[in-house]
């Protein structure tokens, strides 16, 4: 337990892509967590859920079981917030197509933990065993919140590195697109002689009277200056 506390820890997350993040995290779980044998990440992209990272072959197929469902442990704890814990698939009434589906590739037991976001829940984490009651010591819980506040850390990262470049390519788009338009009004100014708000009004105007954007029509303008 102390040990993967300070593997975790250690977990790069800047200037590495959410799934390198997520696929290290993932396997420091499969060994870390006890009981774990195969672990997974499902996340919620609105209410569709896909497995952005997985340890092995039996977390996919059981998270993937559960998708073509439509509801098993892992949607149901990524979307309700809850732990949802699964000592025998023998036994187990909850889910009872896929736990029929899933105990015939050998998965007996699961824990699926929620990853806490702002307030809100954007998945779950996943972990699958052999073997019936493996996740019944409260190491195995502890270990496996320990692991989703980690895989919350990097997605909240991820999507704050995201967002800043989504900003920054903004920002950058509309300083190129008033650069252009400056330099066609310009251009129609020393040809029309207008002033510069009749020069905008034409390139209003050609906007829309085409339907094109107001920056191809600068565009326009000034490559046909350059061509000359």
């Amino acid at each position: 337990m102390d040990q993967l506390t300070r593997d975790l820890s250690r977990v790069v997350l800047a200037d590495r892509a959410l799934d390198e993040v997520l696929t290290e995290i993932t396997g420091l779980a499969a060994r870390g967590v006890p009981g774990a044998e195969s672990v997974s990440t499902t996340l919620l992209r609105g209410e569709k859920p896909f497995t952005a990272s997985h340890s092995s072959e039996m977390a996919l197929l059981a998270d993937e079981l559960q998708y073509d469902e439509g509801y098993g442990p892992c949607m149901d704890a990524g979307r309700g917030g809850v732990v949802l814990r699964v000592d025998d698939m023998l036994t187990e009434q909850r889910w009872p197509t896929y736990v029929a589906r899933v105990r015939e590739h050998g998965v007996r037991s699961s824990l699926s933990v929620p990853l806490p976001f702002q307030g809100n829940v954007i998945g779950a984490l996943n972990v699958y065993s052999s073997k019936p009651e493996a996740f019944v010591s409260t190491d195995s819980l502890d270990a496996g919140r320990d692991v989703a506040e980690a895989i919350a850390v990097a997605v909240v990262n991820a999507t704050a590195h995201h967002r800043l470049t989504e900003q920054a390519r903004n920002l950058q788009i509309a300083m190129e697109t008033r650069a252009v338009i400056e330099q066609a009004k310009g251009v129609l100014m020393a040809q029309r002689r207008v002033d510069e708000d009749q020069a905008f009004e034409i390139l209003r105007d050609a906007s829309q009277r085409y339907n094109r954007k107001l920056r191809d029509i600068a565009v326009g303008i000034v490559e046909s200056t350059q061509a000359g």
